[in-house]
């Protein structure tokens, strides 16, 4: 489980990393373009990304729902002005405190409860939240690939497929 758990983060990781990279080859107004779109900018994405990343670090780090969402709404701002080179030293840095963290779990099956002000109580493991974070920001980065195109550019592969066959 452990092996999987770790591929799964690398992967999410990986895929980030992929997306940062082809934002970088891009113009740079791009990043905080409005365009009509779920969100609208692409730096107001990769802040969502890494703001939900942020906070489930925290709930499995022991921290409750509300306390972390709290703490990720005092960066939302901040995080949305970021260039792209500051996003991807932030997610860097947020990259290393979950590479430790998970390194040093005994127990990936470990039973949390997360107590979500908008739907109530749910008992998970730190693997499903795991889960959970990756698909949540592949979810988005496909948000991105969107409007990308929107805005005439083409985006990058970024599945988890091309990521087996990078390694």
């Amino acid at each position: 489980m452990c092996h999987s758990v770790l591929k799964m983060y690398d992967y999410h990781l990986w895929a980030n990393e992929v997306i940062i990279n082809r934002l970088k080859e891009l113009p740079q107004d791009i990043f905080h373009k409005e365009v009509k779109s779920g969100f609208s900018t692409v730096a107001k994405v990769m802040s969502h990304i890494y703001l939900t990343d942020l906070a489930w670090l925290e709930i499995i780090s022991g921290k409750s729902m509300s306390d972390a969402m709290a703490q990720t709404h005092q960066l939302r701002e901040q995080m949305e002005t970021k260039n792209i080179e500051e996003m991807k030293a932030s997610f860097f840095e947020l990259s290393k405190r979950y590479k430790e963290h998970l390194s040093s779990q005994q127990d990936y099956e470990k039973v949390i409860e997360v107590d979500n002000p908008y739907a109530g109580l749910l008992k998970t493991t730190v693997f499903e939240t795991i889960i959970h974070v990756v698909t949540h920001g592949s979810y988005h980065r496909g948000n991105i690939a969107t409007m990308l195109r929107q805005m005439g550019h083409t985006s990058v592969m970024q599945d988890f497929g091309l990521f087996l066959y990078s390694k």
